[in-house]
């Protein structure tokens, strides 16, 4: 097990450098798109760290963002399957603020304030991170409902349990983007709150210790949650007698990251005006 982890960090740094080498010699022949990348570059002379600590250091930023936000859109998609109606009703929002002609950008974020409860609600109803990720640890005994809690424990966010309360969520399992309705603050900001029952989810974890990547996770989700929904239907698969096949919300792979089992879904666009748009943004992007 040792030796395949440190084959599999030479292979990750490797392409961690590569692609970071790339990112610097852009940054020097001014042909740069803005990026982390871009401030690594700027601060690397002043600072005196080598090429690897920088690539690792992007590479951290790029490997955990991409499988986190991937695994909070897979359930995402699972649950406007699950509840058509919440589908409908943000679709709403979009084309009545954003209409067919334009894809929606975080200018929109205020103005669509359905989509920023999908948002919240997607990190709430399949956290990908059940344990929130890195642990605590206690400065002093304690105690907590008659448990004992020793000096130097390891302790760590139940995520799941806690987002599943339903003292705190009535109805825990229903998707429900109403639940922050009037919500207008950041992940960021609610993390700030003193009162711990003020937040609107621990996906992030909690105090010192929060994801680093709250503001990019939190704005990717929004961007692309509300292009989706923008772009396209999301629909049950269906089996040989035209019935839909629905997936349950309550399998989950298991790991440090989860996401749900594979399930069927049908991807349709709305029209073909926003199909076509769709593939102009993604060859455009590809072509930079």
């Amino acid at each position: 097990m040792k030796r395949q982890a440190k084959e599999l960090h030479k292979k990750e740094m490797d392409m961690y450098l590569n692609l970071w080498l790339e990112a610097k010699q852009s940054y020097k022949s001014g042909t740069y798109k803005d990026c982390i990348c871009v401030s690594l570059a700027q601060q690397q002379d002043k600072n005196g760290f080598t090429d690897e600590q920088a690539a690792y250091v992007a590479g951290s930023f790029l490997e955990a963002g991409s499988d986190t936000t991937s695994s909070t859109l897979y359930g995402f998609i699972q649950a406007m399957i699950l509840f058509p109606e919440v589908q409908r009703k943000a679709q709403a929002e979009i084309d009545r603020v954003i209409g067919p002609d334009r894809l929606p950008t975080l200018d929109d974020e205020d103005n669509l304030p359905y989509i920023r409860g999908c948002v919240k609600e997607s990190l709430r109803w399949m956290p990908t991170a059940l344990l929130a990720g890195v642990p605590h640890a206690s400065n002093r005994e304690d105690q907590y409902m008659g448990y004992r809690i020793p000096a130097g424990a390891g302790l760590v966010n139940n995520v799941y349990t806690i987002h599943m309360d339903p003292q705190r969520y009535p109805d825990p399992r229903a998707f429900k983007p109403e639940r922050f309705e009037g919500d207008m603050a950041s992940a960021a900001d609610s993390a700030l709150n003193p009162d711990p029952s003020k937040r609107d989810h621990y996906v992030f974890g909690s105090g010192r210790r929060i994801c680093l990547g709250i503001h990019v996770a939190e704005r990717s989700l929004f961007i692309a949650i509300s292009r989706m929904l923008w772009a396209f239907d999301f629909l049950p698969e269906l089996d040989p007698s035209g019935n839909p096949i629905l997936p349950d919300p309550n399998k989950l792979t298991e790991g440090l990251s989860v996401l749900p089992e594979k399930f069927g879904v049908q991807i349709i666009p709305r029209d073909e005006a926003r199909a076509r748009k769709i593939m102009d943004e993604s060859m455009e992007i590809m072509m930079q």
